[in-house]
């Protein structure tokens, strides 16, 4: 038989047919796609599936026995109906097979198999439409081969409709009976210190085990192998981005101007970031940081010092902000801090889509011409168009709004660009590790003085529904004392949703009725204009599909304290700094994902009033969705809900878009469990490096990374 390679496609391996059906269904090319589709759990023969358990509407492989089988003619329309119930022992599901009545030969009472299709109910009974199935041995050869294969794993893997379970395990059986040499990937040491086996051997035993006892040992070198790549992957990029040349930007008079006009001391975080940002601007490389730290801390003091930094040497800076009302608040944010004396120096320009023509093409002539020094912008900022005289800083904030794309794209239009990455989501060390280690990180912790600090209350409607009058009366309250509030929604409309109305919901939390979404931000205003406690107060709407020159001036608006309350999706989320604002009432809080509820949180408490937020939900205690909103309730640490996040969520939820090129490779690793694995897989992935750097002594290795970090990941990992 042909010998395969991981590199061989899967159409030589396995047949043309077969194959475009594999990349239809899961985006396979070649064999070793398919050998990196583990199976997700492993069945006996003889084990049973509890059916009790089986979720609607989602396609299952169960093995089951047949118990009865009838067939009758169907009333309504020609043809007949071939019924089969099949049993766990406890609980009864049927599966049905329109004119196929040539199945009642296999499908005969006692025979077990594996079952897979989608779980649907008919007349209160769970019931399998046309499924796939392979049913084990005759009744006869079953008893003679039952001892033989008592201990035997059968591998269900993750299916879908069209390719089932039953039918990736025989593909890849034939594809392992062809499989050659698989090169070794983990270094001998790497190997004999953690008692991992060989990676033909790892392969082999996951996918076609003889005993449950070869799985674990599988599992847990390939779950080595994929942190040992990703490693070596993310520092070869770190490797890569200190063998450029950077433009050394030394400090001057224009920083000792502005650190001598702060009306306060920077906090001790502040000050260590800040010299870690110095030193990486000076240094022989561009510098890749991502700057973490709450809402607040000075993440915006720090990128500023740097642009003074690099503007001293004429060289400018780019700012690109997620949103144009945060945009436009930088804008004025960074005006604000350099003073009437800095700012015609530097001359902060903001460059948006929805800027009018003239005053568009005005502030990229600015940028153009090298005359602004400091220019913030959206994705405007990525346009062809948009050029820079010398671009020697990019500033991206919310690094989790962009894709690598857009922030490559942005760093192009200078040489080697130094690059500062803010975040106000906080990040935990083992995702800090797997996805952003190619950065340095750095963290602002301290607080600066003179916050108030902010209370958060959890409004349960679902035992409490009174509680939803007094949460105005709260609001209204507030506002009585001179003071602001937010109000935020999950959705514009809720009556007319569309997919880019709705904040990131969890699917699935709350369940039947309480699933809707029922407060818009238009049913909210409407709400509040017939509300006997609102009749004086000043409310206004913001949303995202309001054009910009009117979400500027709302709020712009709320910022001078001309809008009492402010209806809101999470348009709000980061960056909106009105210090009077005291109160925020998140409604249908379980909408919303942890650091999302921590970040609209720290909108309020900002200035020296007392921050007050109301999480209101309607998800029922013990529920996951109640789970994350009990959970923000109970810290005000951004840190300790990171990892709170982490675990409620799983980790392919936290790193979202980050989850491109080789963080989407990783199918074993889980960043929440495999924490010591990851930092084994990185102190011997720097050793390896700091010693075959060029990997010639590694070709396993090389051949693993070209293969799971190919060029377009490779490409991925360096927009980073």
């Amino acid at each position: 038989m042909a010998s395969f390679t991981l590199d061989s496609s899967l159409g030589g391996a396995i047949g043309g047919k077969t194959a475009a059906a594999l990349e239809r269904a899961f985006g396979m090319t070649t064999v070793g796609d398919l050998l990196v589709h583990y199976p997700r759990r492993y069945a006996r023969h003889g084990e049973l599936t509890p059916i009790s358990t089986l979720p609607l509407g989602e396609p299952v492989t169960i093995v089951a026995e047949v118990r009865r089988v009838s067939e009758r003619r169907m009333k309504n329309r020609n043809g007949s109906l071939l019924e089969v119930v099949i049993s766990d022992g406890n609980g009864e599901m049927s599966l049905t097979f329109f004119n196929q009545s040539w199945r009642v030969r296999d499908l005969q009472p006692g025979r077990q198999g594996i079952f897979a299709g989608k779980v649907g109910i008919y007349k209160g009974v769970q019931q399998l439409a046309h499924p796939d199935y392979e049913l084990f041995e005759d009744a006869d050869t079953a008893r003679l081969k039952v001892q033989a294969n008592a201990n035997l794993p059968i591998p269900i893997y993750p299916a879908t409709s069209t390719v089932a379970s039953w039918q990736l395990q025989k593909i890849v059986e034939l594809v392992l009976d062809g499989l050659g040499e698989v090169p070794e990937p983990l270094t001998d040491e790497l190997r004999a210190r953690h008692g991992l086996i060989e990676a033909r051997s790892a392969i082999e035993h996951i996918h076609r085990p003889t005993d449950f006892e070869q799985i674990d040992p599988a599992r847990a070198t390939l779950r080595m192998q994929e942190a040992f790549v990703l490693q070596v992957a993310l520092l070869q990029q770190r490797q890569f981005v200190r063998a450029l040349s950077a433009t050394r930007r030394a400090p001057g008079t224009l920083l000792e101007r502005f650190d001598e006009g702060l009306p306060f001391p920077r906090t001790p975080d502040q000050i260590t970031v800040g010299d870690d940002v110095a030193r990486d601007l000076h240094g022989d490389w561009p510098m890749n940081r991502l700057v973490q730290g709450e809402v607040g801390s000075g993440k915006t003091l720090v990128a500023l010092r740097a642009m003074l930094q690099v503007a001293q040497s004429g060289g400018q800076s780019a700012l690109i902000a997620p949103t144009e009302v945060l945009a436009a608040q930088h804008v004025r944010s960074i005006a604000r801090m350099l003073g009437p004396k800095l700012a015609p120096e530097l001359m902060p320009t903001l460059l948006t889509g929805q800027l009018p023509a003239a005053e568009r093409r005005k502030a990229a002539l600015r940028a153009a011409s090298g005359q602004a020094l400091i220019v913030v912008g959206t994705h405007a900022l990525l346009s062809e168009s948009t050029t820079f005289a010398d671009l020697g800083l990019v500033v991206v904030d919310e690094q989790h709004r962009f894709g690598v794309e857009q922030r490559e794209s942005l760093r192009a239009k200078g040489s080697s660009p130094h690059a500062l990455v803010l975040t106000a989501t906080p990040i935990p060390r083992t995702v800090a590790m797997t996805v952003f280690g190619d950065l340095d990180v750095s963290t602002i912790r301290t607080m600066p003085a003179g916050r108030a600090g902010i209370e958060t209350f959890v409004a349960p409607l679902a035992e409490r529904p009174g509680w939803f009058a007094r949460v105005w009366e709260r609001v209204a309250e507030e506002v009585a004392q001179g003071r602001q509030a937010f109000v935020v929604c999950a959705a514009i409309d809720a009556e007319k949703l569309t997919k880019d109305d709705t904040a990131d919901e969890p699917a699935g939390d709350t369940g039947g009725e309480a699933s809707r979404t029922r407060w818009g931000v238009v049913q909210v205003a409407d709400l509040l204009s017939r509300h006997p406690s609102f009749s004086e107060i000043r409310v206004e709407v913001l949303h995202g599909k309001m054009p910009s020159d009117e979400k500027d001036a709302v709020m712009q608006a709320f910022a001078r304290g001309d809008i009492d309350v402010l209806v809101a999706t999470t348009v709000v989320e980061v960056g909106v700094d009105v210090p009077n604002a005291s109160t925020m009432a998140i409604l249908e809080a379980d909408r919303f994902g942890v650091s999302q509820l921590h970040q609209l949180r720290g909108r309020v408490g900002r200035g020296g009033i007392p921050g007050l937020c109301l999480l209101v939900t309607e998800a029922p205690v013990g529920s996951p969705a109640r789970e994350r909103v009990e959970a923000v309730a109970s810290t005000l640490d951004g840190f300790a809900l990171a990892e709170i996040d982490l675990e409620l969520r799983g980790e392919g939820d936290v790193l979202g878009d980050a989850q491109s090129g080789a963080r989407s490779s990783l199918r074993l690793l889980r960043v929440v469990k495999d924490a010591d694995i990851i930092s084994e897989a990185r102190v011997a992935a720097e050793k390896l490096l700091a010693e075959d750097p060029a990997l010639l002594r590694h070709p396993g290795l090389a051949a693993a990374l070209e293969r799971n970090v190919g060029m377009a990941e490779r490409a991925a990992l360096a927009k980073n």
